[in-house]
This record gives structure tokens, sequence and C-alpha cells, in this order.
């Protein structure tokens, strides 16, 4: 694939892309680096994620600045990892654009998705 965001080399790859596994429900710990352990420790739930539906006046800028924040904060997060768990922030009318947005254009990386939301 000629896209620069397709990411390639994603770690648990099919694990991650059921919606019903996420990164804290990661089962096989033998496999991570110690820097993945850790970060996935500090990785905050996926409930405490800013939410945004895509009508009326939503804030996207919360859920980008969120985002970007974790990886300053903690910068051993593979990306993957954010992109696996991106889909529990959108809801409503957000949502099935994502969801439409995944299923036209695969697993894409944190900056394409970032420059899609803006």
């Amino acid at each position: 694939m000629d896209n620069p965001y397709y990411q390639k080399d994603i770690k648990s790859d099919a694990m991650l892309m059921n919606k019903t596994i996420s990164p804290y429900q990661y089962q096989d710990g033998d496999n991570m680096s110690y820097s993945e352990k850790e970060a996935l420790k500090k990785l905050p739930e996926a409930s405490l994620w800013p939410k945004f539906s895509g009508t009326g006046e939503y804030d996207h800028m919360e859920l980008i600045d969120y985002i970007d924040a974790l990886f300053i904060d903690v910068p051993s997060i593979p990306d993957y990892w954010i992109t696996a768990i991106l889909n529990t922030a959108f809801k409503g009318h957000s949502s099935i654009w994502y969801t439409e947005m995944k299923e036209i254009h695969g697993r894409i990386n944190w900056p394409w998705w970032k420059s899609q939301i803006i």
C-alpha cells in the first residue's frame, strides 16, 4: 500500500482489530517489551477519554489535544494502541463516520486520523 500513514507492522493485529478486545485486555505479556508494559500501565482507560458525537457544538479539539498529550506524557505508547481504542471516543454520527473511514482506509496511524478529524 502506498499510503504513508498505513501501519505495516502491527503487533497483535488480529486481537486489536476485534472491537471487544482493547490493549487493556492484552494477555500475551511475554511478547511485550518492558517499555510497552510500562506504557500500558500509564495509558488511561478508554472510559476516561473525551467523547464527541460530531453534531451540534462539539469540541473535537479536546479529543485531539488529549491524544496528543498521551504521546507526550507516555512517549513509549505504540501508535496502534491509540488507534485501536480510538473508536471508543466517537459517539453517534461520528462513530458511523469513523467506522466507514476505517472500512475504506484500513489501519491508519494517529497523524492521519488527526488530519481527518480536523
